[in-house]
């Protein structure tokens, strides 16, 4: 079941998917950052293993806010919530979603995949 999928910016490993939950783990380089993005009916927890990360979010572009996250800390992401992550160092995230891993409208990014 475990399927590693090669990133821009890193990796994930889904290692669970249910019609109910779906579980990755995600590596993001240093420097890099994920696309800033928000899920229609995708609710996900993530949880920050190790490494350092920014978390940019909000309810639209004009009004995200970062916030540091540091190993031991997680994060609740309700649907059409935007949100963005950049790693100050090499992290690892695990993350437990929803099932719709196709649900994800990108609003920017630095590797060129903005929109669905």
């Amino acid at each position: 079941m475990p399927q590693k999928t090669i990133k821009p910016w890193g990796w994930e490993l889904l290692y669970a998917l249910t019609e109910d939950y779906a579980g990755k783990i995600i590596f993001i380089k240093k420097d890099h950052r994920l696309s800033l993005q928000y899920h229609r009916t995708k609710e996900e927890t993530m949880h920050l293993f190790s490494g350092s990360v920014v978390f940019e979010t909000g309810d639209s572009t004009s009004d995200l806010k970062q916030q540091i996250i540091r190993p031991g800390q997680s994060l609740h992401l309700a649907p059409g919530t935007l949100h963005r992550i950049k790693a100050s160092e090499d992290s690892v995230i695990l993350e437990v979603s929803t099932p719709e891993l196709d649900d994800v409208t990108r609003l920017v990014d630095d590797y060129g995949r903005a929109g669905k």
